[in-house]
C-alpha cells in the first residue's frame, strides 16, 4: 500500500496547501508525538529544528502544539542543518526529532522530516503508522490537561552540533592558510557553516548568509552551482561549498573553477578510504549515480550496489550490507563512520582534511570520465501519468532504442509534481530521441 502524505524523503508540498498548513502541523506532531510516546514511557521529549523559510513561523507553533497535546516536551532549536538535528536527537536522547523544511525546493514550499531516537530517518513502516494515526480520531489522542508537555528553547544547537563535527577529527586538525568559499543558500547552515571553518582557522568568503524568508535556494546554493564558480575565481580560493536549504547537500568547486558533484566526491573518498583501510564493504549509490562511477568502482575492485532515489533508502541499504559510505549525485553523500544522513559540512571537512599537507582539489577530483547524462524535469498535474498507457508505451519504446547502448530512467519525484527523466549514453543523438518520446507522451 502506497503512503498517503509521506514521499521518499518526509512531507513537502506548498505552503497553505493541501497538507503544509497549520492544521495539517498539529495533526502531524500529535499522531507523531502519540507514536513516539507510546515507544518509551520515560522521558517523553521532541526537539524541533528548522530552515529559514518565512512558512516556519507559522508552521512551527502548530507543530508544537501538537506534539505538546499529545504529553511530548518539546525543545525547539532554530535554524540548524539537518544532521545537525539528527546528531543532536540521538545525544539528548530525545524520543524523536523534527526538521522543518523543504530543502532544495523554493521558498514557498516547506514540509517535514522526521528522525528516531537513533538519529535515523523513519522506515517505510513507520511512516504509515504515523498516517493512519493522522487519520484517527484526533480527540483520542489529546492528552490529560495535567499531562501536556512543555516548550523550550534551546539558544545554542548550532555550537552543539558544530563541537560534534570538529570531534570527529583529529584535535590538531587546522584550516590555517586555506582559503574557503562556502554557499549556504540562505538555509539552514548559515549561521554553523562559516563559523565551523572559521573556528578552524580558514579564510572564509561567504555568500548566501542573508535569509529572509523568501531567498531560499533562489539562484543560490548547490542547484546553483555557477554562483560558487564565480566566488572562487575572484578570490582564488583553495576550495568553494554549495549547500541547499537544509545543509544537507554539498556540491564543490576546486581552485580552477571545476564543478565536481556528489558521484565525483563519491570516488574520492571511495578510493581514499580504500587506500587508508576504513572503507568497509563498497559504495552505495542510487537509480540516478553515473554508469562512469559504477564503472570506475569496478576497476578499482570496489563493490557498487544501487538503491532507490532518496538518502533514506541509501542509508537503510547501508545498514543492511553493512557498508560505510553512500550517496547521491546532487550531494547527498553519507559517511556511516560518522552520521545517519547526509551532511554537507561534514563532507566538507572531510575533503578539507584530505587536502592537508597541500594537496589541490583539482588534483583529488575528477578521477572518472563521467557518462553524459541528461536529466530532465517535466511538471505535471498528477504524477500518475506516468502509469498511462500512452506513457508506459513510451517508455518501453525509449528502453529498447537504448537497450545495451546506455540507461534511462522514468520516475516520480518524491518531492515535487514532477516527472524525472534521466538517460545516459555515449550517444547524445540517442539520449536526446529517447528523452523526447518520452517527454512526448507525458505533455
Amino acid at each position: 500500500m502506497s503512503k498517503k502524505y509521506f514521499g521518499t524523503d518526509g512531507i513537502r508540498g506548498r505552503v497553505n496547501s493541501k497538507n503544509i498548513n497549520g492544521d495539517m502541523f498539529f495533526k502531524f506532531g500529535l499522531a507523531a508525538g502519540t507514536y513516539f510516546k507510546n515507544l518509551k514511557k520515560s522521558k517523553q521529549t521532541a526537539i524541533i529544528a528548522k530552515d529559514t523559510r518565512l512558512s516556519g513561523y507559522t508552521l512551527e507553533p502548530a507543530l508544537v502544539s501538537g506534539l505538546a497535546s499529545a504529553g511530548m516536551h518539546v525543545f525547539t532549536l532554530g535554524p540548524l542543518p539537518t544532521n545537525g538535528l539528527a546528531m543532536l536527537t540521538k545525544k539528548m536522547k530525545a524520543n524523536m526529532g523534527i526538521m522543518i523544511t523543504a530543502s532544495h525546493n523554493p521558498y514557498f514550499d516547506n514540509g517535514l522530516k522526521l528522525f528516531g531516537p537513533d538519529g535515523m530517518k523513519l522506515s517505510d513502516k513507520i511512516e504509515k503508522k504515523i498516517e493512519k494515526l493522522i487519520d484517527s480520531r484526533i480527540i483520542s489522542n489529546l492528552s490529560k490537561p495535567e499531562s501536556l508537555g512543555r516548550v523550550k528553547r534551546l539558544e545554542n544547537a548550532n555550537d552543539k552540533y558544530i563541537k560534534i563535527l570538529k570531534r570527529n577529527f583529529p584535535k590538531n586538525f587546522s584550516l590555517r592558510g586555506i582559503k574557503i568559499a562556502i554557499d549556504c543558500a540562505n538555509g539552514a547552515g548559515y549561521k554553523s557553516g562559516p563559523k565551523l571553518f572559521k573556528s578552524l582557522g580558514a579564510k572564509v568568503y561567504e555568500i548566501g548568509t542573508s535569509p529572509n524568508g523568501l531567498n531560499i535556494n533562489d539562484k543560490c546554493g548547490s542547484t546553483f552551482p555557477n554562483k560558487i564558480k564565480s566566488f572562487v575565481k575572484k578570490y582564488r580560493v583553495n576550495l568553494g561549498i554549495s549547500l541547499d536549504g537544509d545543509a544537507d547537500r554539498i556540491i564543490l568547486c576546486d581552485e580552477k573553477g571545476n564543478i565536481i558533484n556528489g558521484d565525483q566526491i563519491i570516488a574520492m573518498l571511495a578510493t581514499r578510504w580504500k587506500q587508508k583501510k576504513i572503507l568497509r564493504g563498497g559504495v552505495i549509490g542510487t537509480l540516478m549515480s553515473n554508469y562512469g562511477l559504477q564503472n570506475y568502482l569496478n576497476k578499482q575492485k570496489i563493490r557498487f550496489i544501487r538503491a532507490n532515489v532518496g538518502d533514506r533508502y541509501v542509508k537503510e541499504k547501508m545498514q543492511k550490507n553493512k557498508y560505510n559510505l553512500g550517496g547521491e549525485q546532487s550531494g547527498h553523500i553519507i559517511l556511516g563512520k560518522f552520521a545517519t544522513t547526509g551532511d554537507g559540512l561534514l563532507v566538507a571537512l572531510e575533503v578539507l582534511f584530505s587536502m592537508r599537507k597541500g594537496r589541490k582539489a583539482s588534483k583529488l577530483f575528477k578521477i572518472f570520465k563521467t557518462t553524459p547524462q541528461i536529466l530532465e524535469n517535466v511538471a505535471v498535474n498528477d504524477k500518475s501519468i506516468i502509469n498511462s498507457t500512452k506513457c508506459r508505451r513510451a517508455i518501453n519504446q525509449a528502453n529498447k532504442l537504448i537497450k545495451d547502448k546506455g540507461r534511462m530512467l522514468v520516475r516520480k519525484s518524491g518531492t515535487e509534481p514532477k516527472i524525472r527523466i534521466m538517460c545516459e549514453s555515449e550517444n547524445r543523438t540517442l539520449l536526446l530521441k529517447c528523452i523526447n518520446i518520452v517527454k512526448k507522451s507525458i505533455r
